[in-house]
C-alpha cells in the first residue's frame, strides 16, 4: 500500500510541475502581449508619420512659425504620461530614434515649400501606408505562426505530464505487487512453520487407529501449501511484469523529459528571435526607403540643413532589426529569457535518473536508437532543402524591400513651378503603372515564405526532439563509441580525389560501378533512385570521399545512376557549353551518319582538352553500356533520351520540344560513333574508359606513366627556360578569382596584377604574383595585348 507521505510527496511534485507549467504559460501570454504592444507602437509610429509629413505638406507656405508648432505638437505627444516608461525604453530602437531626430530637424526647416509639399503627398506618404500595410499583414501571419509554436511547446508539456503521470502509475502498481509477493512470501514462511510444529508435536498411536488420520492430516497440509507456492508464482509474475512497465515507463519519461526540455530550449533560443524577426520582416528596410526619400529632397535644400540632416541619416543608416531586435530582448529580459530546465522528479524514492539500458529493453533501445538515426538523417535532408528555399525566398523579399529608389534629386533640376513639380513627381517610383504588379509579386513571395518558414520551424521543432532522444540513447547505450571505431575503420576505404585528376572522381566511380555491376541492369538511367540515398551519395563526394570504393555491391544500382545524372545536370558550365549549341544542330541535319560524326568533331575540338576528356570517357562508357541493350533496354537512342536534358540544355527562346529531338539524335550519334568523334589518346592524352571499369592514363612518357597537367607544364616550362631565358616579363590582370590546387599553382583575385615569364603549355602560363613564382592559368587571366609578339 501507499504510505501516506509517499502520496503527499508524489501531490507535491506534480503540483511543482503545474507551477512551473503556469509559469511558462503566463510568459508565453506576456511574449505575445509584448509582440501586441510593438506592433501597436510601430502602428502609431508610422500613423505618426504619416500625419506629420501630411500636415507639413499643408502648412509649407506658412514657413517656420507654422513648422514650430508642429515639431512642438509631436514632441509634446512623445513626452506624455501615459505609457512612460515604455515610450522611454522603445527610444533606444532605431525607428524611434530616427522619428524623435526628425522631429528635431524640423525646426531647421526652411525650404521650398510647393516642392517639397508635392513630394510629402505624391511619395512619402503612400510609403507609408505600404509600410503600415505590410507590417499589420506580416505581424498577423507572424503571431499566426508563433500561437502555433506555443501550441506547439503547449501540447510537449503536455504529453510531458501525461507520461509522467504514467510512469507515477506503473511505478506505484509496481511497489504494490512487491509488497503483495512479500506477502505472499510470508504465509509461504508461516505455513510451513506450522507443518512442522504440528508434526513434533503428534504423539504415537497405534498404527490401526491413527493411520487414516495422520494421512488426512498431511494431505491437508500439502494441499494448503500448495495453494500458497501457486499464489506466490502468480504474485511473482505480477510483479515482474510491474516491475518491467515501471522500467519502461521510467525510460519514456525520461526520454519525453530530455526531449521537452530540448523543444522548450530551442523556442526560447531560436524560435522567439525568428519570430521577432519575421515580424519586422520588410519594417525597417522599407522605413529606410521612406525616409531616405525625405532625406533626398532635405538635401537638396539650403547648405543650412546639413548638419542637422546628418544627424538624421546616421539615424537612418542604424536602422536595424537584429539591433533592435536585441535591444527589445534586453529590455524585457524576463519575458524572452528561457525558463529553467526540468528536472527529474524522483518517483516515491525512485532515483534511477537515467535510462535504463540492461535487458530485456536493451534491444529495444538499440533498435529505438538505430530508428531515430535513420529518421533524423531523412529529417535533416528534407530541412535543409527547405532552409534553403525558405533562404532563398527571404533574399528575394529583401531584394524587393531594399530597391534604392529613394532619390529625388531630379525633381529639383527645373523651375519650382507647380507644373514642373508635377511633370518631374510623375516620373517618381510610386506612380509608376508597375506597382501594383511589384506589390502583389511582394505579397505572393511573402506568403510563400511564411510557408516554408512554418515547414521549416517544424521541421527543426521535430528533429530538436528526436535529436534529444536519439543523443540520450546513444549515450547510454555507448553507441558513439562505437561509431568512432567503426569509421575509423572505414576511412582506411575513403579515398580523396587528386585535384589534378582529369576525371571528376563522382564520374569515374559512378562509372566504374555501373561497369563492374549494372551493364545488364533493366532501365539503368531511366528508373529514378532513392532520393534519400542519392544525396548521401552525392554528399560523400562533395566531402571529398568515394563512397563507391572497393567491390562492394551493396548500392541502389538507380540512385548511383541518378546520381552520375544529376552532377552532369548540375555543372554551372554545361559540358556542352551554349556557344555551340546551333553549330551542333547543324550537324545533325547532315545525313550520312559518317560525315556528321565528322563535323560534330570539328564543333567539339575547340572546346578545352578538360573537357574532351570527361566527354571522350563518357560516351565511351555509353556505347559499352548500349552493348547490353538486350538485358538492360537502354540501346543508345534511349541513353540519349535520359543523358540529352542532362549534357545540353536548349537555349531560352527556342521550341523546346523540337530542339530537344534534335539534341536526343546528336547524344545518339556520339554514342555510336565516339571513336571517330573524339581524338584518340596519342592525340589527347589523358584517362580513357576501359571495359572494365577501371581509367587508363595514356601520355608520352617513355615507361608509360602517367603524368600529372603539373609535370605536363614542369616539362615544357624547362623546354621554354633553355630558348627563351631572355624574353622580357609581360603584364596581365586576373579576370576572376582562382585558389591554386597545388604547391606550384598560385591564388590571386579578380583584379590582381600578374608578370607572366612565358607559356608552360596551352592552358598554363610561369609567371608571378605578389613575389612568388609559380603556375597560373591562361582561362583565369587576360594577357596585355600590346605586349604580346
Amino acid at each position: 500500500m501507499t504510505s501516506p507521505a509517499k502520496f503527499k510527496k508524489d501531490k507535491e511534485i506534480i503540483a511543482e510541475y503545474d507551477t512551473q507549467v503556469k509559469e511558462i504559460r503566463a510568459q508565453l501570454t506576456e511574449q505575445m502581449k509584448c509582440l501586441d504592444q510593438q506592433c501597436e507602437l510601430r502602428v502609431q509610429l508610422l500613423q505618426d508619420l504619416q500625419d506629420f509629413f501630411r500636415k507639413k505638406a499643408e502648412i509649407e507656405m506658412d514657413y517656420s512659425r507654422n513648422l514650430e508648432k508642429l515639431a512642438e505638437r509631436f514632441l509634446a505627444k512623445t513626452r506624455s504620461t501615459k505609457d512612460q516608461q515604455f515610450k522611454k525604453d522603445q527610444n533606444v530602437l532605431s525607428p524611434v530614434n530616427c522619428w524623435n531626430l526628425l522631429l528635431n530637424q524640423v525646426k531647421r526647416e526652411s525650404r521650398d515649400h510647393t516642392t517639397l509639399s508635392d513630394i510629402y503627398l505624391n511619395n512619402i506618404i503612400p510609403r507609408f501606408v505600404q509600410v503600415s500595410e505590410d507590417s499589420g499583414r506580416l505581424f498577423k501571419k507572424s503571431k499566426e505562426v508563433g500561437q502555433q509554436l506555443q501550441d506547439d511547446l503547449m501540447k510537449v508539456l503536455n504529453e510531458l505530464y501525461s507520461v509522467m503521470k504514467t510512469y507515477h502509475m506503473y511505478n506505484a502498481d509496481s511497489i504494490s505487487a512487491q509488497s503483495k509477493l512479500k506477502e505472499a512470501e510470508k504465509q509461504e514462511e508461516k505455513q510451513i512453520g506450522k507443518s512442522v510444529k504440528q508434526e513434533d508435536r503428534q504423539t504415537p498411536r497405534s498404527p490401526d487407529s491413527t493411520s487414516n488420520v495422520r494421512i488426512e492430516e498431511k494431505h491437508v497440509r500439502r494441499s494448503s501449501v500448495k495453494k500458497i507456492e501457486k499464489m506466490k508464482e502468480k504474485r511473482q509474475a505480477k510483479y515482474t511484469e510491474n516491475k518491467l512497465k515501471a522500467i519502461k515507463a521510467r525510460n519514456e519519461y525520461l526520454l519525453a523529459l530530455e526531449a521537452t526540455n530540448a523543444s522548450v530550449f530551442k523556442y526560447y533560443i531560436h524560435d522567439l528571435s525568428d519570430l521577432i524577426d519575421c515580424c519586422d520582416l520588410g519594417y525597417h528596410a522599407s522605413l529606410n526607403r521612406a525616409l531616405r526619400t525625405f532625406l533626398s529632397a532635405e538635401l537638396n535644400l539650403e547648405q543650412s540643413k546639413h548638419e542637422g540632416l546628418d544627424a538624421i541619416e546616421n539615424a537612418v543608416e542604424n536602422l536595424d532589426a537584429t539591433s533592435d531586435k536585441q535591444r527589445l530582448m534586453e529590455m524585457y529580459n524576463n519575458v524572452f529569457c528561457p525558463p529553467m530546465k526540468f528536472e527529474f522528479q524522483p518517483h516515491m524514492g525512485d532515483m534511477a535518473s537515467q535510462l535504463c539500458a540492461q535487458q530485456p529493453v536493451q534491444s529495444e533501445l538499440v533498435q529505438r536508437c538505430q530508428q531515430l538515426q535513420s529518421r533524423l538523417s531523412t529529417l535533416k535532408i528534407e530541412n535543409e532543402e527547405v532552409k534553403k528555399t525558405m533562404e532563398a525566398t527571404l533574399q528575394t523579399i529583401q531584394d524587393i524591400v531594399t530597391v534604392e529608389d529613394f532619390d529625388v534629386s531630379d525633381c529639383f533640376q527645373y523651375s519650382n513651378s507647380m507644373e514642373s513639380v508635377k511633370s518631374t513627381v510623375s516620373e517618381t517610383f510610386m506612380s509608376k503603372p508597375s506597382i501594383a504588379k511589384r506589390r502583389a509579386n511582394q505579397q505572393e513571395t511573402e506568403q510563400f515564405y511564411f510557408t516554408k518558414m512554418k515547414e521549416y520551424l517544424e521541421g527543426r521543432n521535430l528533429i530538436t526532439k528526436l535529436q534529444a532522444k536519439h543523443d540520450l540513447l546513444q549515450k547510454t547505450l555507448g553507441e558513439s563509441q562505437r561509431t568512432d571505431c567503426s569509421l575509423a575503420r572505414r576511412s582506411s576505404t575513403v579515398r580523396k580525389q587528386d585535384s589534378s585528376q582529369a576525371i571528376p572522381l563522382v564520374v569515374e566511380s559512378c562509372i566504374r560501378f555501373i561497369s563492374r555491376h549494372g551493364l545488364q541492369h533493366e532501365g539503368i538511367f531511366r528508373v529514378s533512385g532513392s532520393q534519400v540515398e542519392v544525396n548521401d551519395i552525392k554528399n560523400a563526394f562533395e566531402r571529398g570521399e568515394d563512397p563507391l570504393a572497393g567491390d562492394q555491391n551493396d548500392h541502389d544500382m538507380d540512385s548511383i545512376a541518378g546520381v552520375l545524372k544529376l552532377y552532369f545536370r548540375g555543372l554551372e558550365h554545361p559540358l556542352f557549353p551554349k556557344d555551340i549549341f546551333h553549330d551542333l544542330m547543324a550537324c545533325v541535319t547532315v545525313d550520312n551518319l559518317q560525315e556528321r560524326a565528322l563535323h560534330i568533331r570539328k564543333v567539339l575540338l575547340v572546346l578545352p582538352k578538360t573537357t574532351l576528356i570527361i566527354m571522350r570517357y563518357l560516351f565511351a562508357f555509353l556505347n559499352h553500356l548500349s552493348q547490353f541493350s538486350e538485358e538492360n533496354m537502354m540501346d543508345p537512342y534511349n541513353l540519349a533520351i535520359c543523358f540529352g536534358p542532362s549534357l545540353m540544355s536548349v537555349p531560352e527562346g527556342h521550341d523546346q520540344v523540337s530542339c530537344q529531338a534534335h539534341v536526343n539524335e546528336l547524344i545518339k550519334t556520339i554514342i555510336i560513333q565516339h571513336e571517330n568523334i573524339f581524338p584518340n589518346p596519342r592525340e589527347l592524352e589523358g584517362p580513357i574508359y576501359s571495359r572494365g571499369g577501371s581509367t587508363e592514363d595514356y601520355c608520352d612518357s617513355p615507361h608509360g606513366e602517367t603524368t600529372s597537367a603539373e609535370d605536363s607544364t614542369q616539362d615544357v616550362t624547362a623546354e621554354h627556360h633553355t630558348s627563351d631565358d631572355e624574353c622580357e616579363p609581360i603584364e596581365a590582370i586576373a579576370k576572376f578569382d582562382y585558389v591554386g590546387r597545388t604547391a606550384r599553382e598560385l591564388s590571386f583575385k579578380k583584379g590582381a596584377s600578374l608578370l607572366l615569364y612565358q607559356r608552360a603549355s596551352d592552358d598554363w602560363w610561369e609567371g608571378r604574383h605578389n613575389g612568388i613564382d609559380g603556375l597560373i592559368p591562361h582561362q583565369y587571366i587576360v594577357v596585355q595585348d600590346t605586349l604580346i609578339s
